[in-house]
């Protein structure tokens, strides 16, 4: 697989246009004077799914001739990417086979149901996983969408970074979260090829923290054992993302656990707005002040909203 292009991620946007929201950017000042920067939050938790996921699911399904849209598309996931691609397939009228795990939540295989997803169901395992969904591409000729791994669905991620310096054009720095890279992949090709200079930034748990020690290796060293409240973010990159990422990115900045809830809690309590630990694990960076970025325009990407109300971090942390 090749990376997406600049216009790959251009033409991802004019086709998920009539599908996506164009989601909004907010600010709030007392964000900005706790860490000592103009902070511009972009709102993926408004998306369609409540999360990024749905852009480059979308450009995916979209993208796909009539032909190979018409046996349907497969996946293994149980989280945002398999609610994602089960809507975009409705909207185009194909069928969408999902594999997840057993004991994912309730809630998330009641979502991918009302989305129409057609739901099969194997052992907690990634390799019971990879194994479902091969013999459901095999028998149903689906076009399996990986939930990052894929360049259409990367260039559809890269859209959100798109609108964002379309709305804010003198940004100095956008800060993005990773787990399998996806988002992080599309979000430095579009900031780094519209503006030269621009400052890419990962945030990641330091609980989870593959891919800020591969870059440091300058190979994948898997994920083992990640423990994090921020539960997107526990995959591991694809050599696609990796080279993306390692080739537009500045780096890669670790947070703590208690900085992504003290983040996310902050969020919800001055800028009213619901976010999920992985969205706060990007303004955690800011919070915890591990780089300086202070007095600059910054940009960050709330990956998503998706929370259990019944789980909240700073219950469980009291």
């Amino acid at each position: 697989m090749m990376p997406p292009t600049l216009q790959d991620i251009r033409e991802a946007a004019e086709r998920i246009k009539p599908y996506a929201h164009r989601t909004p950017v907010i600010t709030n000042q007392s964000l900005n004077e706790r860490v000592g920067a103009t902070v511009f939050l972009k709102c993926e938790n408004f998306q369609k799914v409540g999360a990024f996921k749905f852009r480059g699911a979308c450009n995916a399904v979209f993208s796909l001739a009539d032909e190979e849209a018409a046996r349907g598309v497969a996946t293994h996931s149980s989280g945002n990417h398999a609610q994602a691609l089960a809507l975009a397939a409705r909207m185009r009228g194909i069928a969408a086979h999902i594999v997840m795990p057993e004991n994912a939540p309730q809630v998330k295989k009641d979502a991918v149901a009302g989305y129409g997803g057609k739901i099969s169901y194997c052992e907690p395992t990634l390799q019971a996983r990879k194994a479902t969904l091969r013999r459901v591409a095999e028998s149903t000729g689906a076009a399996v969408v990986h939930p990052f791994d894929n360049e259409r669905v990367i260039a559809g991620q890269g859209t959100a970074a798109l609108e964002l310096l379309a709305d804010i054009p003198d940004l100095d720095a956008i800060i993005a979260p990773v787990g399998g890279g996806g988002l992080l992949s599309g979000t430095s090709i579009a900031a780094t090829e519209i503006k030269k200079g621009i400052r890419v930034i990962g945030g990641e748990p330091e609980m989870a923290d593959d891919a800020f020690r591969s870059l440091q290796a300058g190979k994948i060293l898997p994920s083992e054992h990640p423990k994090t409240i921020a539960d997107g973010l526990l995959t591991s990159l694809s050599e696609l993302t990796f080279s993306i990422i390692q080739s537009h990115m500045e780096r890669i900045v670790t947070v703590s656990e208690q900085g992504i809830v003290d983040a996310m809690k902050f969020i919800w309590e001055r800028a009213k707005i619901v976010i999920e630990p992985s969205s706060a694990a990007a303004v955690a960076v800011l919070w915890e002040k591990k780089i300086d970025l202070a007095g600059l325009r910054v940009g960050v990407i709330l990956s998503g909203g998706n929370v259990d109300l019944g789980k909240l971090p700073w219950q469980r942390a009291s």
